[in-house]
């Protein structure tokens, strides 16, 4: 065997491997037993894949090369045995007008069949001229594909809510894809999220033809259902009233809670303690920078300062720790956390095409 072949068979043998302990690791974030990895992988390898039109709209492009980085799977084969991603500005090898045609010889060639998935925020206010791709506004690009998708995934907080562009006084008018269309859409923020939330939903879709549950936000719950600060390492120092003072002090290099110095672990539903990004073996909170609430409605405003402590959670020595399970609707003020945001609603189901119609 040459020594190019033989290569190019290492290669293949690793992306396999990599792609099973993808498949094996989105089962276990989704909570399903071993005994269902099977069907993952014939649903993830089955020759009908899934058109994907995937657009850019105000973001830094964090969430693609978040995706771009994924070793389990790793990118190629995402997009040659999962899905067929037929549009992405980022990685795609046409531009410019050839790249808009494909664009909508996509969407009308597998109209009702194809998942749109929008990364950034949409600028509304002046008619969005504040963001144009191919001559058109965000605001009209979405307007067109979204209708004729069978599902929409909003990757990241600013295509989930608005992100930073919404942050106040918010001058474009940014919004998230739902608020734009008037309508649910399965959101999937983090700044940005890990691949593992958008693999999973895909492959849930794929293989049970339905969504997973979702929460009140249209979050699915297998990654937003419980809150970093119930999974975190540090906790047992948080129950017990060891605090982090100030960065670089004794405390902090013992490994003790953040809470003090502006970790939001406490509001904020994810799971970065549980799920770690591309085979990196740490998170924020791991190496010594509090959770900045990423993931949550208005971040930028309602978890800012990022490094003093919310106020209203009484702390072990001075009141009691069960403070803390409330904080969020008492904090960020939103009134669906009341009403159970991270509780099981059963949404998935209508937000596929014909979910959407019969909302419309």
């Amino acid at each position: 065997m040459s020594r190019k072949l033989y290569e190019k068979e290492i290669r293949a043998g690793f992306s396999r491997r990599s792609f099973l302990k993808g498949c094996a690791m989105t089962a276990a974030a989704l909570g399903l037993s071993d005994d269902l990895v099977p069907r993952l992988v014939e649903a993830a390898t089955s020759p009908k894949r899934p058109p994907v039109v995937w657009l850019h709209f105000q973001e830094c492009t964090g969430c693609t090369e978040a995706l771009l980085r994924s070793s389990h799977p790793d990118i190629g084969s995402l997009i040659l045995d999962i899905i067929s991603l037929d549009y992405h500005e980022t990685i795609m090898a046409a531009a410019g007008n050839q790249a808009e045609e494909i664009l909508e010889e996509t969407i009308e060639k597998h109209k009702g069949k194809f998942i749109c998935v929008a990364e950034g925020a949409v600028p509304t206010k002046d008619n969005g001229i504040y963001c144009k791709v191919g001559g058109r506004t965000a605001l009209e690009t979405i307007k067109n594909v979204a209708p004729k998708a069978a599902a929409v995934i909003s990757i990241g907080t600013c295509a989930s809510f608005g992100g930073v562009q919404a942050a106040s006084p918010n001058p474009t008018g940014a919004k998230g894809i739902g608020d734009v269309l008037g309508k649910r859409v399965i959101n999937i923020p983090g700044c940005p999220p890990n691949p593992i939330a958008f693999l999973g939903t895909v492959l849930h879709l794929l293989t049970f033809k339905r969504l997973p549950e979702l929460d009140g936000l249209g979050r699915p719950l297998f990654a937003y259902g419980r809150r970093n600060h119930d999974q975190c390492e540090r906790r047992a120092h948080f129950d017990e009233g060891r605090f982090v003072e100030q960065f670089g002090d004794e405390n902090h290099k013992k490994g003790y809670c953040l809470y003090k110095v502006g970790c939001k672990g406490p509001v904020t539903y994810a799971n970065c303690p549980a799920v770690r990004f591309n085979d990196v073996s740490t998170w924020p909170v791991g190496i010594g920078h509090g959770c900045i609430g990423c993931t949550e409605p208005n971040f930028w405003d309602t978890c800012s300062p990022f490094y003093k402590h919310l106020p209203g959670i009484r702390m072990p020595g001075s009141g009691i720790v069960t403070d803390a399970e409330t904080v969020g609707e008492k904090i960020l003020g939103i009134s669906v956390i009341a009403a159970g945001i991270h509780a099981a609603v059963g949404m998935g189901k209508h937000l596929l095409k014909g979910g959407q119609d019969k909302n419309k």
